[in-house]
């Protein structure tokens, strides 16, 4: 019996502000309605997402047209790069995610290394697809944390994927157990 993960990564958001609470840009809010329009007809049985703002609100559409709750999850949340909160400007992310990839135990004082959100994130995962075994579940994410739970499965989702992925952006795991059957990109960038 398979069960279906849509792993949606969250809308364009500010550049500035805290992790947590960063809601969507004007083009996120449209781009979640496309998010509903893509998800409406696949007949999703759980909708779940990190606790960041910015990714329920990603997937919050797609649960109203299906008359379900989102169900937040912690463990699912993007990887801490720093322990304040704050978002890292792209400069200072890119060289941060490129050592991360290079070496996945580095991490800067008080954040967490790729190791560490892999192995919190899948966790949780496995967990839903326990749980959901057969069923078909949204989880609203991030770049990072779904990059890494998708390379857990596949090892070709590495920096190189990350850096390809578009916010938002959705792909189709097909799973039996919790081997990878298939992957498919469902978003189309307009």
């Amino acid at each position: 019996m398979n069960t279906i993960i849509y792993l949606v990564r969250h809308g364009d958001s500010p550049k500035e502000g805290n992790e947590r609470t960063r809601e969507l840009t004007e083009k996120g809010y449209r781009d979640a309605e496309r998010v509903a329009e893509v998800l409406k007809e696949e007949n999703v049985d759980v909708v779940a997402s990190s606790p960041y703002r910015r990714s329920v609100l990603t997937v919050e559409k797609v649960a109203k047209k299906l008359h379900k709750e989102v169900v937040i999850i912690e463990g699912l949340k993007e990887r801490i790069f720093s322990p304040e909160g704050t978002r890292l400007s792209d400069k200072e992310l890119a060289p941060l995610l490129e050592r991360s990839f290079l070496d996945p135990n580095f991490s800067l004082k008080g954040g967490e290394s790729n190791n560490e959100c892999q192995k919190r994130a899948v966790k949780v995962v496995k967990g839903l697809i326990n749980i959901y075994e057969g069923k078909k579940i949204v989880i609203g994410s991030h770049g990072a944390v779904m990059t890494l739970i998708m390379n857990h499965f596949d090892p070709r989702c590495d920096l190189q994927f990350l850096n390809n992925t578009t916010k938002p952006d959705i792909y189709k795991l097909t799973l039996h157990h919790d081997e990878l059957m298939d992957v498919e990109r469902l978003w189309e960038s307009v």
